[in-house]
């Protein structure tokens, strides 16, 4: 078929031809981003799940709909090993110039800005020219993270109220966050919440993201629901299949589809590597389970060399070896006196291997004693990488 009307799209946080099975969790998130901005009380939203499950995608569409409903929003990544101020401060920045242009906010932007331009001295990051009123003292420059962020944000929240919005910020992975950026993070949304301040946060992290969060501030479930993101039903997930391949005029048989469901077990990246690849082999118009089972060789070569291998090649020798022996006792979670068993070694001696591969969002603990992939189908690809 032509590859050139293949509307199948793998990537990092792409948007797919077709959003199904998440009705429910979209819904949920307008609902909130609505109440917000009529000055309704509402829990900020952490998105938890395993890699490939589309947590990103969800991210930018919730972004889309503030953006339809009238937010000021700020769209963030939180890369592993990198401070928060250094990449949250640019893009506060730009929402307050923004703000700045409203005649009824300038005098809190004023404020803001002196917060931020305090912020930004404090944790050594560079914010430019900023333009402060000639009396505005500046603020929020103790160097502390669970004192400074939320003066911040509230100074922000109070600018966006007289400029008679709202505001969004959206971080994905945050996971990577420090436990002190964590805290201050929630410690700023519970004052928010407080003063029925317009803004909400939208995060996304692995699993063990809702663990953290309780462990940087003991009331952070009172703060935050944490929908989680899995895979897609079999209904969901035949429907992301079949109905891009049907919008292009084409068909797929009933085996086929089933065939695609089983071997990428209904997780959403997967599903949109094996809708590439499939397309690409069949000849049309139909697609037949011959070229599924073609396509599939192509698709997890795909896999192995980007999707796993970018993870892969990250690890140490040692790193490596813990994952590879707990692929040995399959797809887990597994009690971490097992991997260490596996391993020939015993388990305090990979405590210090399974807290970095916790660190690297490579595994997680599931329950106390137990870790898991955070990549689906990864103990497959670990068979597969040890072999070659």
């Amino acid at each position: 078929m032509d590859p050139l009307r293949n509307p199948f799209a793998p990537g990092a946080g792409s948007r797919p031809p077709e959003l199904a099975g998440r009705s429910a969790l979209l819904g949920a998130a307008e609902l909130a981003l609505r109440r917000v901005r009529l000055g309704r009380a509402e829990k900020s939203q952490m998105l938890l799940g395993l890699r490939g499950v589309g947590k990103t995608v969800l991210l930018n569409r919730i972004a889309e709909l503030a953006e339809s409903i009238g937010y000021e929003q700020t769209q963030l990544e939180a890369p592993e090993g990198r401070p928060l101020a250094t990449y949250l401060v640019p893009a506060l920045k730009s929402m307050l110039l923004r703000l700045d242009r409203v005649e009824q906010a300038r005098a809190w932007a004023s404020k803001a800005m002196a917060a931020l331009r305090g912020f930004a001295g404090a944790f050594k990051v560079s914010v430019g020219e900023v333009k402060l009123g000639l009396s505005e003292p500046v603020r929020a420059d103790s160097g502390n993270l669970e004192v400074d962020l939320p003066e911040l944000l509230v100074s922000i929240a109070r600018a966006a109220q007289a400029a008679g919005t709202s505001v969004v910020i959206l971080i994905d992975e945050v996971q990577y966050l420090t436990e002190d950026e964590l805290r201050g993070l929630i410690v700023a949304l519970h004052r928010i919440a407080q003063k029925g301040l317009p803004m909400i946060l939208f995060g996304a992290g692995l699993p063990q993201l809702a663990a953290l969060a309780g462990e940087a501030k003991s009331y952070a479930e009172r703060l935050f629901d944490f929908p989680g993101v899995g895979t897609l039903d079999l209904q969901a997930a035949g429907q992301a299949i079949a109905d891009p391949i049907r919008d292009e005029g084409a068909g797929i048989t009933a085996e086929a589809l089933a065939e695609i469901v089983r071997v990428t077990e209904g997780y959403p990246y997967f599903l949109q590597e094996w809708g590439k690849h499939t397309w690409n082999q069949a000849n049309g118009p139909e697609i037949n389970l011959n070229d599924v089972l073609e396509a599939s060789r192509t698709a997890l070569a795909a896999l192995d060399s980007n999707f796993f291998r970018v993870r892969f090649d990250r690890l140490t020798p040692r790193e490596q070896a813990y994952l590879n022996a707990m692929a040995q006792l399959g797809a887990g979670p597994h009690r971490s006196g097992a991997i260490a068993e596996a391993m020939g070694l015993k388990v305090e001696r990979t405590g210090p291997l399974r807290s970095g591969l916790i660190r690297k969002g490579m595994v997680w603990s599931p329950a106390h004693g137990m870790t898991g992939f955070t990549v689906p189908l990864f103990d497959a690809f670990m068979g597969r990488a040890m072999a070659g």
